[in-house]
């Protein structure tokens, strides 16, 4: 199952930033529905175009390695 990583982006950006980020500042900053993002975040397999993964690599400035990964379904939930 293929996960996103995009808590981690996001925390590491507000690391940077010093400050908190709200999921609707990434989304309108990455040229994406706020909705999407929770989605991605939240739901376990969400299928999204790549046209979203685009806009969130250019946002974060990563490649698309460090946004998704794979792993198996029982590693996916355990983290």
């Amino acid at each position: 199952m293929i996960r996103f990583r995009i808590k981690e982006l996001i925390a590491k950006r507000e690391y940077a930033l010093g400050r908190r980020l709200t999921m609707g500042e990434v989304a309108d900053a990455a040229g994406m529905h706020r909705m999407t993002l929770s989605k991605m975040i939240n739901q376990p397999g969400y299928n999204t175009s790549t046209d979203n993964l685009d806009r969130l690599c250019r946002y974060f400035g990563c490649p698309i390695e460090a946004l998704i990964t794979f792993g198996t379904d029982e590693e996916v939930a355990h983290g």
